[in-house]
């Protein structure tokens, strides 16, 4: 049985972290060459996440291209690694790593 915060304070499972970190901004690192920063609105199981106030970092031959964005949905399947820099002292400089295949 896995351990969450109720059983265990000092541990907590992945998305109970991220969901401690709604509101606070977040980098997120793509499997393409994309870099997003955004706040952090909600997500769901599958890590999709809603972000608000994003920048898009992006590799191309010509060299980084930076976008600005209002508000994205963004598929939790393309994710590779997120960090989250939580207001909260249970989030601080936390790295989650994602599991991808």
């Amino acid at each position: 049985m896995a351990a969450n915060a109720s059983t265990n304070p000092s541990q907590l499972l992945p998305l109970e972290l991220v969901d401690k970190c709604i509101g606070s901004r977040i980098h997120i690192v793509m499997k393409s060459d994309k870099e997003i920063v955004g706040t952090l609105l909600g997500f769901d199981d599958f890590v999709n996440m809603v972000l608000e106030d994003v920048t898009e970092f992006e590799i191309t031959p010509e060299g980084r291209r930076i976008t600005k964005l209002d508000q994205i949905l963004l598929n939790g399947n393309n994710i590779t690694m997120v960090s989250l820099h939580c207001k909260k002292s249970a989030c601080v400089s936390f790295l989650y790593l994602l599991i991808c295949d």
